[in-house]
Order: C-alpha cells, then sequence, then structure tokens
C-alpha cells in the first residue's frame, strides 16, 4: 500500500468529463469515456506524478451510481498503474462508501479520497470511528482525507488528527489548503500523514516546512499541468527563487477567480460551476456541461472564470512560464 513518503510531485485533479445532455435530469450515460483517456493520457505525459479523481469537480455528488461506476472502471484500466491514483469515495452513508472503496481497490485504485458522510454533519468521536472502521475493513487502500471544511462541514480540528494517527494506520495523506496552523498538524501526524496543500498555498507550505512539503494537488492542471510540474519540481530541489517567481505566475493566472474562491459562501455554493467553466475555457480538456442541479453560475462569475482558464492557456505558451503582456490574452 502507498504510503505518506511515497507521495511525491504534482496529483492533477480531474473532472469528469460529461457528454452534451449531461444537463439533463433524465440523462444516463453522462460520461464520455473518449474524453476521459484522452484527458487522462495527456495529464501523465504532460508531468502529472499522480491523478485524484471525483472530488467535488469531478461531481461525486452528482453522479448516478452507473456513471460511478462506469468512469472508475474507464479511469483506472487508461491509467494502467502509471501513476498512484486517488479516487473519491465520498457518499451520504458508510455502506455505500465501503462498496465504492471495494470497486476501487478491486479495479488497481491505489487510494482514496474520501471526506465524512455528507449529510449530517459528524462528531469528533463518529469521524474517527468513520475512518478507523474502514481502514480495518479495507486494511490495503490507501486513504486521503478530503479535508474540506466548506463541503463536509466539519472542521477537522487537532482532536480528529490524533485520533486518526492512532486508529486509522491506512490514512496516509490528506488534501489540505489552509490549517489553522501547519505546524501544530504536522507535529499531530507525525510524518504519519503527508499533509498535501494546493498550487497556490504550496509556497507558503514550502517556506514553513521545506522537508514535508513532497507534493500539491492542483485542480488547475486540468488547465494544463506544466506550470504545476515546473512549481513542484523547483520545491523538491529547493530552489527558492524559482519557487517565488513561478508562484507569482499562478496567482496572475488565478487572480480573476480568488475572489470567488476566498469567499467562503460563494465558493461552496458555486465550487463545480467555477472550475468546470475555467477548465472548459483553457481549452486543454473538455469537461462538458455541469450536471444538475448545480448549473448555473451568474455572468460576472462566469467572465472571472472564463479569464482565468484564458489566462492559465496563455501562461502554459509561454516559454518558462513567464506571466504573459495583457496583449496576448
Amino acid at each position: 500500500m502507498i504510503n505518506a513518503k511515497d507521495i511525491q510531485g504534482l496529483y492533477a485533479i480531474l473532472p469528469t468529463p460529461a457528454t452534451k445532455n449531461a444537463g439533463e435530469l433524465d440523462a444516463q450515460n453522462t460520461v464520455d469515456l473518449e474524453e476521459t483517456e484522452r484527458l487522462v493520457n495527456r495529464l501523465i505525459a504532460d508531468g502529472a506524478n499522480g491523478l485524484i479523481a471525483l472530488g467535488t469537480t469531478g461531481e461525486c455528488a452528482t453522479l448516478s451510481n452507473p456513471d460511478y461506476e462506469t468512469f472508475v472502471s474507464c479511469l483506472l484500466e487508461v491509467v494502467g498503474k502509471r501513476v498512484p491514483t486517488f479516487v473519491g469515495t465520498s457518499a451520504l452513508g458508510g455502506h455505500e462508501v465501503s462498496r465504492r472503496m471495494k470497486l476501487v481497490k478491486d479495479l488497481g485504485g491505489d487510494g482514496t479520497l474520501l471526506g465524512p458522510p455528507m449529510w449530517q454533519p459528524v462528531t469528533d468521536r463518529s469521524a474517527v470511528d468513520f475512518y478507523a472502521g474502514l481502514s480495518k475493513v479495507h486494511p490495503d487502500l490507501a486513504i486521503m482525507v478530503y479535508a474540506n471544511a466548506r463541503a463536509f462541514r466539519y472542521t477537522f480540528p487537532d482532536e480528529f488528527w490524533a485520533g486518526v494517527v492512532a486508529q486509522a494506520p491506512t490514512v496516509v495523506a490528506t488534501k489540505h489548503s489552509r490549517p489553522k496552523s501547519l505546524t501544530d498538524l504536522l507535529k499531530i501526524v507525525g510524518g504519519k500523514i503527508n499533509v498535501v496543500p494546493n498550487e497556490m498555498t504550496l509556497e507558503m507550505f514550502f517556506s514553513e516546512s521545506p522537508t514535508t512539503t513532497t507534493a500539491c494537488w492542483a485542480t488547475a492542471a486540468s488547465m494544463g499541468p506544466q506550470p504545476v510540474v515546473a512549481l513542484m519540481k523547483a520545491v523538491l530541489s529547493g530552489n527558492q527563487s524559482e519557487v517565488k517567481r513561478l508562484s507569482a505566475a499562478l496567482k496572475w493566472a488565478n487572480e480573476p477567480v480568488r475572489p470567488l474562491i476566498a469567499d467562503r459562501e460563494v465558493f461552496a455554493q458555486y465550487n463545480i460551476q467555477i472550475e468546470k467553466a475555467r477548465i472548459n475555457a483553457a481549452g486543454y480538456c473538455n469537461a462538458g456541461p455541469y450536471r444538475p442541479p448545480y448549473q448555473y453560475l451568474p455572468d460576472e462569475m462566469l467572465a472571472a472564470s472564463v479569464t482565468c482558464g484564458q489566462r492559465w492557456s496563455a501562461l502554459c505558451r509561454e516559454e518558462n512560464f513567464n506571466i504573459p503582456q495583457a496583449e496576448t490574452i
């Protein structure tokens, strides 16, 4: 089983490519399998060290069970164990989570991206028991905790991490953004859990704890992973000046959507729409339409997302990922 030290480099987050009719409530077979295959192969060829699928951007919550299973089967067959792959299995209850985890393991997945059940907010005790129980039932499938307080209505406090370290040995990583105190969290997990930031907080993690910052996750990788691949290489080589330069370039590209992401309520309501809009605008892949019911995006948010995608695409075309001049956008 993959462990905390094995998690290195860029983990690209995939959308679940949707067919043209995926926005219809009675649609079936909404996964674009050809685009899924093309995207997976392209991400690996362009330097992604690992993949994460079926989180929020992957529309895990809005896929039917048949579509979920079709996508997972296609994804893992195409990956073919070339890179570590974490597949989201979050669901409303523990039985469905466990069923999905078995499917992922049987089809060759390396791990799962997993948040707590979503209907009723968990307590610290129930959250720890949940992950501990799944570690016992599925001892050979690594767990990356989906530590998204907005989505799961749970703050993942220090007590949770201490309990998981003690009772859930298959938890090897956490998909994080901004922990309340990175230093305190790293002390609690003691190297047993890799605390993985996104590309926009990677510089901060690196400056605070360069020895433990070995990987990052990036939804933006589905707009083109090359700039994040370069940033992650700079981090792993300890090149501080290059980390600073590339982080500034990514900040410029993401600037149009940063106010939306920073607003907890706004991003919680429009997360899927913002991400798929900017991915489609960048043109690296075709994520397709939104699946219901998360289909409305205000015009000003759509415009910001499109501009972000266009900036990211322009950045990818620049040699050495220099910030383009305004007229190149």
